[in-house]
């Protein structure tokens, strides 16, 4: 990761994204519930007021808002999750990969992933519910057609399982690399208003950054990400 530094000035807010939160077979994209706990009160204790990330990516929101996501619908993000966030009453977005939560991960281990049961029940329970494609593919490596169909199909299983029409899509992988402009394109044709990637200085033109948290992110990584210093850093794989 990029050496810490002071940052900079920024007058919008800061969306972060995790993946799992106490489910150690996903490697660096899995946060402990501890660390999880402490960057809420980290945040919190700084100032930092959290709010839902469709709310910074319609306006930018001010510059101490901040914003949860989850990439990929890992069951961790209901049981040990949800629970922190609702204590500490933070609004909060999942992106589901839909072959996942429809059971087609055979490399993962059984009940890996929300079900559409759970995804229905944090719906409702207040969470934002968006797309993370059909099979979570790179998309600047796929045909046209196979674009359509992982971004068209994703949302529409959403809607057919549990009957919400989400507007929000996060790109796989999430660098400046995995997307398109024809994949934003399409993305815009099928009916995504917001398209979420990575880092605040290196993402594609009409997405709206997320920083990225890892395992790795002890408190003064945590606070340094915050700040801004790793904002042109990507996630590796």
């Amino acid at each position: 990761m990029a050496s810490a530094g002071k940052g900079k000035v920024r007058n919008h807010g800061r969306i972060l994204c995790y993946h799992s939160i106490g489910q150690p077979d996903f490697g660096v994209n899995d946060v402990t519930p501890q660390d999880f706990r402490r960057q809420l009160e980290l945040a919190l204790n700084a100032g930092w007021r959290f709010v839902p990330a469709s709310q910074i990516a319609a306006n930018g929101g001010g510059p101490k808002d901040l914003a949860i996501t989850f990439d990929d619908g890992l069951r961790s993000v209901l049981t040990h999750a949800a629970p922190v966030l609702a204590e500490y009453k933070v609004p909060w977005s999942v992106f589901i990969v839909t072959d996942w939560s429809d059971g087609n991960a055979s490399w993962a281990k059984p009940g890996s992933f929300l079900d559409w049961r759970d995804i229905e029940g944090l719906a409702k329970a207040g969470a934002e519910i968006g797309s993370h494609s059909v099979t979570h593919p790179n998309f600047s490596l796929i045909s046209d057609g196979q674009t359509v169909d992982e971004l068209g199909e994703s949302r529409q299983t959403i809607e057919r399982r549990v009957g919400i029409t989400t507007q929000s899509f996060a790109i796989p992988l999430g660098q400046s690399g995995n997307w398109t402009q024809s994949a934003a394109a399409a993305a815009h044709r099928l009916g995504y208003e917001t398209v979420y990637a990575q880092a605040e200085d290196t993402r594609p033109a009409g997405t709206v950054a997320r920083t990225f948290v890892s395992r790795f992110d002890g408190e003064r990584v945590f606070r340094a990400a915050l700040r801004g210093v790793f904002d042109r850093w990507e996630e590796w794989i």
